[in-house]
């Protein structure tokens, strides 16, 4: 079965609403971006309900003449949506927008709109805890106390960038030295080319360096002497490499 958390109120109210409506023949759908979890939610809530995408128009027409409950994914994909006989059927639909909102309107009593994570911060970090302990067993690394803090995360794509995210950092952190010097020699393989390639791929190794000493000695009089280099050569290379 399909899990779902949500602290979100608005998610909630879609939850609650849905439930109200599983002893009634009436059509709902919930709009949102992609990866916000509609999928989730829908086969959450409704576990034994058959699955049909939109992209699969016959498959859409004959569900909907053979059951009387169906879930219709990515909705938006249906073509000839107006056509479609959902009376006296409890069709539960998601859709990543809204290809015409007078259709919608005429087919569905119930229309929800699913925030996405960017609005849902307490879903970010229960999300962010979860992909932590899921990357964890994938990547056979050691359970560590992470602070969700620590992860720079990208929610441009919801749950999909997020996942990313936390996954692109455990395995930065757990690279050993071997493992740091082949990934650059993998990206310099596939990029060195011109004439000046030693200064245009310097910055693979000074940017990292650089930055990370400013965070850890916070003071560029200390770094200068960790590194062993003048502390004007080290606000040039600061200046030239744009670091804050």
């Amino acid at each position: 079965m399909e899990s779902f958390y949500t602290q979100s109120e608005q998610v909630q109210h879609i939850i609650k609403g849905l439930n109200l409506t599983k002893t009634l023949f009436v059509s709902s759908i919930i709009i949102g971006e992609p990866h916000t979890g509609k999928k989730s939610l829908v086969r959450y809530l409704f576990p034994d309900t058959p699955v049909v995408s939109g992209e699969n128009q016959e498959a859409v027409e004959q569900l909907l003449q053979e059951s009387d409950e169906l879930i219709i994914t990515d909705f938006e994909k249906l073509r000839n949506q107006e056509s479609l006989n959902m009376d006296n059927k409890r069709v539960i639909a998601t859709a990543n927008y809204v290809a015409n909102q007078h259709t919608i309107d005429s087919l569905f009593a119930f229309i929800y709109h699913l925030p996405s994570l960017k609005e849902r911060p307490d879903d970010v970090t229960f999300l962010t805890e979860k992909f932590i302990r899921q990357a964890q067993k994938d990547l056979m690394l050691e359970d560590t106390d992470i602070s969700t803090h620590d992860i720079p995360l990208n929610l441009t794509h919801n749950s999909r960038t997020l996942k990313r995210s936390v996954y692109h950092y455990l395995m930065n952190r757990s690279m050993g030295k071997k493992e740091i010097q082949k990934a650059v020699y993998h990206y310099i393989y596939e990029n060195l080319e011109g004439n000046n390639g030693y200064k245009e791929h310097l910055d693979l190794y000074e940017v990292p360096l650089i930055e990370a000493g400013l965070a850890k000695y916070r003071s560029q009089l200390k770094l200068s002497q960790i590194l062993g280099i003048n502390r004007n050569t080290l606000r040039k290379k600061i200046h030239e490499h744009h670091i804050d």
